[in-house]
């Protein structure tokens, strides 16, 4: 997709006579549903009819230029695509631009990725000529149309205001490659020559802007092979009993679903720690090792990223393979054949959001897309972590709406359990104890594999949690969505929201970046720094550490016999509404909340209420434990 197709002659003549702009504008508007913004059109302004120009100049002005040109599967942009025929070899070839108007730019604190622009707000800013590399080696890696043609490739930035060597020369010391060539205002006669050597002057039928814009979506064979080789053979992962048939019945429906050009869905249903994401992982190891094409795809930021680090920590080309649902909506229909679809719980009503392109937005359910998207839908999920307003990823949902679409459904349950020390005598505790599960509270148990006690104070619960980081254990605290979430200071430092008393601590960071001591916000559960603040359950769904500290606040407390929940103590933000959120699906959707808090830890659970009445249950429940 490209905002606009157009030649280097059009924009000439277009900007020119001052239709530029307002062609782009009317194509914005249209494509996403917003006005661009001032910034965008200075840059469209001051840029587009400059490269333009020296196309023309170089005899290239028939070139198909794809301005605004979308990455698939991504929220990505590059600013143009020039797309042509290959003077030596006459196939397609393609340079994609970054256009930057600085006029100067150095090196952020010696990095060789990360540059400072004098004047430009908003701290470091990538190298341009890293940005198109990534971009062109994205395109390379889904772009199926280009494949094998290695050579069909390169990649520009464009400085062209700098007229001053000096002031950009910090930029040579990041390494040239065919996809990341730099060129300024002062190489104009080198990007000439550069440009001519990627594209010829003749380019009348635009077949290569065709074929590109038309290509197959999906992970190349190099691709595929690298995720083998990163991904499945990791030593942690062992399958035992349902998590092994899982694996094996996809693996099947996979050859099944080719050899009878049919589609089958699978659905696998498991408990907090019974093993989902090792078979998610496993999966996408043997499938790219035999040279299918898959890719994982979550609703949750915080485990999508916290993946992508994991996965593809000495091969970063593996984390592109680690998609979110909503990045489906236009995808190409069985052009994968496997979509491994982890934490489906998180699955939403409708990919539509307010950041949704027009031309997207559609009220087709967001399952019917990743349905389509793949021969063999993999759904792995936990019923019992359905904890926002609009998510709807059931066992009985996914089943209803692909018996409608006339499709086979086959589900494993996994009985064995992982996390909580592989206790599952603490989950059920969990689940009477907030009702998810039918008999009312019981007594815990004290149980080898697993610890839980009942802090008097905030105070308690985390010198405990220290003195368990003493002796080597990992530790985090979370709570209850009870307390307002401000923004981070000016400096970055972050508001003690999260008061009882005299005791208080920050939420975690909101922010994407590293401030300090404080990791980013999808990265608090598995960085260091992160047991400085409180979690909440976006940030602590999916993950796990030794020991785990549970703040109950005042929306879920002991009355009358039973646990109720209180919805005018509750701040999230997602259950104000009481139209779209009735109090029984309020009520629902908090215990499902305390219930994935409370099962995060490998080791043990200290809880501590608010309240004393339900303080002073959790004793009675616990003992002397």
């Amino acid at each position: 997709m490209t905002l606009l197709r157009t030649t280097a002659d059009r924009i000439v003549s277009e900007s020119d006579s001052g239709s530029l702009i307002e062609t782009l504008l009317e194509q914005m508007l249209f494509a996403t549903g917003r006005r661009a913004s001032e910034a965008e059109q200075r840059s469209w302004g001051r840029s587009l009819p400059v490269l333009a120009r020296n196309l023309v100049d170089a005899g290239l002005g028939e070139v198909d230029m794809l301005v605004e040109y979308h990455l698939p599967l991504t929220s990505q942009r590059a600013d143009v695509v020039l797309a042509g025929i290959h003077p030596a070899t006459g196939s397609p070839s393609y340079v994609v631009v970054e256009l930057k108007q600085w006029s100067a730019a150095y090196k952020y604190e010696g990095s060789d990725d990360l540059v400072e622009v004098p004047g430009m707000p908003g701290g470091p800013k990538s190298h341009p000529a890293a940005q198109v590399q990534r971009y062109c080696d994205y395109l390379a890696d889904f772009a199926r149309a280009i494949e094998d043609q290695p050579d069909a490739l390169a990649g520009m930035a464009y400085l062209h205001n700098a007229n001053d060597p000096s002031k950009v020369s910090d930029l040579r010391a990041y390494p040239v490659s065919m996809s990341s060539q730099l060129f300024t205002a002062a190489d104009r006669e080198d990007m000439t020559t550069f440009l001519q050597s990627r594209l010829s002057s003749s380019n009348s039928s635009g077949a290569a802007a065709d074929t590109l814009l038309r290509t197959a979506v999906a992970p190349s064979q190099q691709l595929l092979k690298v995720a083998a080789d990163e991904v499945r053979d990791r030593p942690q992962f062992h399958l035992l009993g349902n998590q092994q048939l899982a694996v094996d019945l996809v693996l099947h429906s996979v050859d099944q679903a080719r050899a009878g050009d049919r589609k089958r869905v699978i659905v696998v249903t498991g408990g907090p720690g019974s093993g989902k994401s090792v078979i998610a992982l496993s999966l996408l190891g043997e499938l790219a090792r035999r040279g299918r094409t898959v890719l994982h795809a979550t609703g949750s930021r915080s485990f999508t990223q916290t993946l992508r680090k994991v996965a593809g920590h000495r091969a970063p080309r593996v984390q592109k393979m680690f998609k979110y649902f909503n990045q489906f909506m236009s995808a190409d229909r069985n052009g994968l054949d496997v979509l491994i679809l982890d934490e489906a719980h998180r699955l939403r009503e409708t990919s539509v959001d307010r950041y949704t392109k027009a031309a997207l937005r559609t009220d087709r359910p967001q399952i019917d897309e990743l349905i389509a998207a793949a021969r063999v839908p993999v759904f792995l999920l936990d019923e019992n972590q359905i904890v926002r307003p609009g998510e709807m990823g059931s066992l009985e949902q996914i089943e209803r709406h692909v018996a409608g679409l006339g499709f086979e459904v086959q589900h494993v349950h996994l009985d064995e359990q992982f996390r909580c020390g592989g206790s599952e005598r603490y989950v059920l505790w969990v689940k009477r104890l907030l009702g998810l599960e039918e008999g009312g509270p019981i007594e815990w148990v004290p149980d080898p594999q697993f610890e839980v006690r009942v802090a008097e104070s905030p105070e308690e619960m985390e010198s405990l949690l220290r003195r368990r980081q003493d002796d080597g254990y990992g530790a985090r605290m979370t709570a209850g969505y009870c307390w307002p979430w401000s923004n981070a200071r000016p400096d970055g430092s972050l508001v003690p929201d999260v008061t009882v008393g005299s005791w208080s601590r920050p939420w975690n960071s909101k922010s994407d970046r590293r401030v300090g001591e404080v990791p980013p916000a999808p990265l608090w559960a598995t960085e260091s720094g992160g047991f400085e603040q409180v979690g909440c359950v976006y940030t602590a769904q999916g993950f796990e550490y030794d020991w785990n500290g549970v703040i109950i606040g005042p929306d879920l407390v002991w009355r009358n016999g039973a646990f109720r929940t209180v919805r005018e103590a509750n701040r999230d933000p997602d259950f104000k509404n009481r139209t779209k959120i009735p109090d029984t699906r309020f009520d629902l959707l908090v215990r499902n909340v305390y219930k994935v808090l409370m099962t995060r830890g490998m080791v043990g659970t200290i809880l501590y209420s608010t309240d004393s009445e339900t303080r002073q249950k959790l004793r009675e429940l616990v003992g002397g434990a």
